[in-house]
């Protein structure tokens, strides 16, 4: 860019070929391809600096799931080739240094701008380009706009009265103290045990002075099993990057866990609980995803398993009254999304860790001094909200996106927020979605599914502008066939229509997202056949897609 191109008086807007809206692990990506592009383009990002989830999320214990060097980028040698990840599963944290460090390895950052909060993008047809304003007034044009906003950066509220009464320390888990907080001695209560609570509980319940967890559905929850990673074994680690990669693209979640091909019935129960017992004690997703695919189809098989993490529960907690509250009965095991955890279960062993099931003792309201619930007062100093994310759509629906003929995005996605290839939207040209909803985002790993979309994405972009075309919509019909795509994939699935999880959805602190509200909102056929759609596409001449 230019500083003359791009010099205003007061009220002008700045105008650039492109618009990045995030700077987190999708946006830093994106911006590279473009300006590798020779576009002209820029980020606006929301926070104070780069690193989307992983400058959002500080709270205690917040680390990755997926296994730190099949997170990581694989476009960058440079970065494959310096950087060393200290944990198998790496804390928050090192995450945002290595953010860091992947922005200015690539000069990256001058081509961000923060504390930009986009409030309102209105298409304007005739000059076939968006009108961007951010919540302070600052006004852009462009001929392109690319989201990289996050599946889980809107956090919702649970819906208790007198919430802003309390009179301690409270926030959402996304909103955590900058600066940190000092909970030691302090009697602390904590709304959830979804993937976020587990590791925060796990982390604090020996540092306060007494944890009250208010639970209203417990979660299925296996060992992580985190490790140090040696230098030794750092180098090892790059020596097969290649390979890892090509392993992660092979697999339906984007792993290197392989599923186990034997069938469940052919093995006797006690082969079956062996396998499982490895599992178990495996680092990661292993026994999720590493197990006998059809644990997961046959009601019988699934149940067994279930039964099994059941009883690995058991042995964990001391007081049987507690372990039966701390398992799920309203889904299987790998029916939702399954948290991974570090003595979460053996926190309950403590004698300053309390659970509240409200279902059983339901939250009345908040009070200045605590949380009244129907038969007890719990008197807290701090207290601490994980209930969850509007997730997928939430981020879309705070700004006013205004298309074709005066459709709103927030109108269009009502009923469900279908999409083609979780990337265009009819009626929205020349908007483009890195890791939307109806991607493969929400159900794999996600940076090697957002890696396959901005290169997906990039590539479209240079196919057009080499071709002359300055506006991209995807067709009507080519929307209607991939929403029928989602849904066969969702509604084969056993959760597809039963799940309380946002996988489908669900979120009770959503008005309309409630339990039976069944929203397709992720693409559940596999990290390979969302690439082969992706690849056919490309192979039709974008056939579904109208560029002119």
């Amino acid at each position: 860019m230019t500083e003359q191109r791009h010099a205003t008086v007061a009220g002008e807007a700045e105008t650039f070929d492109a618009l990045v809206l995030g700077a987190g692990v999708a946006g830093i990506y994106q911006i590279k391809r473009l300006v590798d592009l020779g576009l002209d383009a820029v980020v606006l990002e929301a926070d104070e600096d780069l690193g989307g989830t992983w400058y959002r999320n500080r709270y205690p214990g917040a680390r990755f799931d997926s296994e730190s060097y099949t997170y990581g980028y694989s476009w960058s040698q440079e970065v494959l080739d310096r950087w060393h990840w200290k944990e198998r599963f790496s804390p928050q944290p090192e995450t945002l240094r290595y953010l860091n460090f992947v922005a200015e390895t690539h000069d990256l950052r001058r081509h961000m701008r923060f504390g930009r909060r986009v409030a309102s993008m209105t298409w304007i047809e005739d000059q076939r380009h968006w009108a961007v304003v951010t919540t302070d007034g600052e006004r852009y044009l462009a001929r392109w706009v690319i989201t990289g906003l996050g599946a889980l950066s809107v956090p919702t509220m649970p819906k208790v009265e007198g919430i802003d009464a309390f009179g301690g320390s409270a926030f959402h888990t996304y909103d955590w103290p900058r600066d940190g907080i000092d909970l030691s001695d302090k009697r602390v209560g904590i709304i959830g045990t979804g993937a976020t609570a587990i590791q925060i509980i796990a982390a604090i319940a020996d540092t306060v002075g007494d944890l009250t967890v208010f639970q209203r559905r417990p979660n299925w929850s296996v060992p992580l099993r985190n490790s140090a990673i040696s230098a030794e074994e750092m180098e090892a680690i790059r020596s097969r990057y290649a390979e890892i990669v090509a392993n992660c693209a092979a697999t339906p979640g984007g792993f290197e866990h392989v599923a186990d091909r034997r069938n469940y019935d052919d093995l006797t129960p006690e082969q079956r609980r062996e396998t499982w017992d490895e599992l178990y004690d495996a680092p990661g997703f292993a026994l999720q995803l590493a197990n006998f695919p059809d644990t997961f189809f046959k009601p019988e098989a699934n149940q067994e398993l279930s039964d099994y993490v059941a009883d690995r529960i058991r042995q964990r907690v001391d007081d049987p009254e507690i372990a039966e509250k701390l398992i799920p009965r309203d889904h299987g095991f790998g029916y939702q999304r399954l948290p991974l955890e570090t003595n979460y279960f053996e926190a309950y062993n403590r004698p300053n860790v309390h659970l509240v099931d409200v279902s059983e003792d339901p939250i009345d309201r908040v009070t200045p001094t605590g949380i009244r619930t129907r038969q007890h007062e719990h008197e807290l100093d701090v207290l601490i909200f994980a209930t969850g994310f509007h997730a997928m759509v939430g981020a879309f629906n705070r700004i006013d996106v205004v298309g074709v003929g005066g459709l709103t995005l927030k109108d269009a996605w009502a009923d469900n927020p279908d999409t083609y290839l979780g990337t265009l939207n009819h009626g929205f040209p020349n908007l483009f979605m890195i890791a939307g909803p109806q991607s493969a985002s929400g159900s794999t790993n996600y940076p090697r599914a957002l890696e396959t979309g901005v290169a997906w994405i990039s590539e479209l972009l240079e196919d057009t502008l080499a071709a002359g075309h300055s506006r991209v919509e995807v067709t009507a019909e080519g929307q209607a066939w991939w929403s029928r795509e989602v849904r066969s994939m969702q509604d084969f699935m056993p959760f597809g229509r039963t799940s309380k999880s946002w996988f489908t959805g669900y979120n009770s602190n959503v008005a309309g997202h409630e339990e039976g509200n069944i929203r397709y909102q992720a693409y559940w056929g596999g990290a390979p056949r969302f690439r082969a759609h992706l690849e056919a596409a490309v192979e039709s001449g974008y056939g579904q897609i109208d560029r002119r």
